[in-house]
């Protein structure tokens, strides 16, 4: 653990003790390497939301937004166009940050290449996406050898592996870019979207985050995870006012083994979300680090380990 994270982390190590003598036990942190493991999970996850809070402290490059640049990302590309007046533009890398994702050894290139063309005439952003899904298809069937090239290293990221670039086919990126589109319904726009569902909530961010991501049903490929990712990222970048209230651990994997190893029972999704947001809320830290330190945690309960992607 980094020296100026170790106050975090003696907190934190306190309070799960707390909550484990006082509310419920927690039989997966009895053992100290264990307690240590998980806490260790928990500064880790809070340092990644932190980094985007960073991100949007700084001045943002034009050179960030430019996908033939090696300084391309997505997330401060998001941020740039926010700043300069097209939150629309915003909205949509995200939404590509998230199905693409950033390979371990390739980095952000299937987003620089589709969303810069190769660096052939334009880019395939939200407007030129939105207006000709069909075109879009057609354009990443005719460059998906070029994508793919094993020469230069490149794929989805961790998360989303099992992802295809395929274009036509029912399942592949053209069929989610498709759907997407048709979510957002445009002329309609993201921001529209948002405050549609703000609306309908009283302007609670809690209930407009769930009745997005329930309404986000309707997308190809883009289960709890992607969902998640997506809306709370929304949040992080402040496109959107909206926050988990829960984990979400109702379809989850990973989180929810976590959630079951700490709390020593097999119970259903709803009765595991119920408990770890009891716990998220007594140790002080949002839905989205319960969930990604839970994640992670299990896969190395004894030992931390950092994981990425």
């Amino acid at each position: 653990m980094r020296p100026k994270d170790q106050e975090t982390g003696v907190q934190l190590r306190e309070a799960l003790t707390v909550f484990d003598r006082t509310m419920r036990p927690l039989p997966g942190i009895q053992e100290a390497t264990y307690l240590q493991a998980l806490t260790e999970q928990l500064v880790e996850s809070i340092r990644r939301i932190r980094y985007v809070d960073a991100i949007k402290a700084r001045a943002i490059s034009a050179a960030c937004a430019d996908p033939q640049k090696v300084s391309f990302d997505p997330i401060k590309a998001a941020l740039f166009h926010q700043r300069n007046g097209d939150p629309e533009e915003a909205f949509w890398l995200v939404f590509l940050f998230i199905h693409f994702g950033k390979h371990a050894r390739g980095g952000w290139r299937y987003i620089r290449e589709i969303y810069g063309r190769f660096g052939k005439g334009g880019l395939w952003d939200w407007a030129t996406t939105s207006a000709d899904v069909a075109g879009f298809r057609v354009w990443l069937h005719e460059h998906r050898d070029a994508l793919m090239n094993k020469d230069e290293p490149g794929g989805f990221g961790n998360h989303r592996k099992y992802e295809s670039l395929d274009a036509h086919s029912e399942n592949g990126t053209g069929a989610v870019i498709e759907s997407y589109v048709k979510w957002v319904k445009p002329p309609r726009t993201h921001e529209a979207l948002v405050a549609a569902f703000l609306a309908q909530a009283a302007n609670d961010p809690g209930k407009t985050f769930a009745l997005l991501y329930e309404s986000m049903d309707s997308l190809k490929r883009f289960g709890r995870t992607a969902r998640f990712d997506y809306l709370t990222m929304l949040g992080k970048l402040a496109l959107a006012n909206i926050a988990p209230t829960s984990p979400y651990l109702i379809g989850a994997t990973g989180p929810l083994k976590g959630a079951r190893l700490l709390f020593g029972i097999s119970g259903p999704p709803s009765q595991l979300d119920a408990l770890t947001t009891k716990l998220g809320n007594h140790l002080g830290v949002g839905m989205q680090v319960m969930e990604d330190s839970l994640c992670n945690w299990q896969k190395s309960p004894a030992h931390f380990k950092a994981f990425r992607g």
